[in-house]
């Protein structure tokens, strides 16, 4: 009996055993399968009747901090770069508008230079068109300083053709002629030179005159007027064409002043010239409309 009750209980725990190693589940396909059909089956239910949607919100709000959390590095490193960037972007921009800044100023400076020598070249243009051919613009290179000259030197000579007597305008009246002529520039001599006379005529009356340098700077002499001649200041002092130096009927200067003495034949007779002699920087030489090569 004892022995028949060993040999069941040990056929019973070998196969115990043998149900413990050897039982397996459902395989990982069926797994699987059984997955795929329970998520269709979810999807299908929560598209159609939104049953899902309060889990879905529940389960949303729990794992929120979790996933700020985690994504809070990103939004940080994110957040530092475009700070960064856009502080590096505005500090180029704006050095970049403070030296476009710079130039805008150091040209402006110039504008007003610019403006009024524009301004002072037209109306030269403008008063030597009539009766001349050809224009040519010159710049006054040095000026003689000696207190008993008037002389200026010009950027133009014999390659531009100038010539040794040229006629020298500017906006408002007769500057001087040539005297002498180089290669790339000249040397001229203001009319208020000591050494230089212009023919003149009164252009209220047409009394012919001559207009001599004194040496200072806006003061020319018109001798040899008779007491009785009817001269008064603020007359204006036109060229008279004599000589075919200067071309008639161009301004050079008003009368400023006369002195009349009942001892002496002539009056003492001053005018200042229409050009702006001294402070002139461009002039114009001139050239006649016809028998130029001749009146050279």
């Amino acid at each position: 009996m004892r022995g028949w009750l060993h040999v069941t209980l040990s056929c019973l725990w070998r196969i115990t055993i043998k149900q413990r190693l050897f039982i397996q589940g459902a395989s990982i396909h069926t797994k699987i399968a059984l997955l795929v059909l329970l998520s269709i089956v979810l999807m299908t239910v929560d598209h159609r009747q939104r049953h899902l949607e309060g889990i879905r919100s529940v389960i949303s709000a729990v794992i929120y901090p979790l996933r700020y959390t985690i994504n809070l590095p990103f939004v940080v490193v994110n957040w530092a770069d475009e700070v960064f960037t856009f502080r590096n972007n505005l500090i180029n921009e704006n050095r970049a508008l403070l030296k476009k800044q710079r130039l805008l100023e150091v040209k402006l400076q110039k504008l007003a230079f610019f403006e009024q020598e524009n301004r002072r070249l037209r109306s030269m243009l403008q008063s030597a068109k009539r009766g001349w051919e050809k224009v040519l613009i010159a710049e006054l290179m040095a000026i003689d300083f000696d207190p008993f000259k008037r002389l200026v030197q010009l950027n133009r000579g014999s390659n531009d053709g100038v010539f040794e007597g040229h006629p020298i305008l500017d906006a408002n009246g007769v500057v001087g002629q040539v005297i002498h002529v180089d290669p790339l520039s000249s040397t001229a001599m203001l009319i208020t030179d000591p050494n230089h006379a212009t023919p003149v005529h009164i252009n209220r009356n047409g009394m012919r005159a001559i207009a001599m340098g004194t040496g200072e700077p806006n003061r020319l002499e018109i001798p040899h007027i008779p007491n009785s001649a009817d001269i008064r200041i603020g007359d204006l002092l036109v060229t008279s064409g004599l000589g075919l130096r200067f071309p008639a009927g161009y301004p050079v200067a008003r009368i400023s002043e006369i002195t009349i003495n009942p001892s002496e034949s002539y009056a003492q007779v001053f005018a200042e010239p229409t050009a702006h002699l001294e402070r002139t920087q461009e002039v114009l030489l001139v050239w006649p409309e016809s028998d130029t090569e001749e009146k050279r």
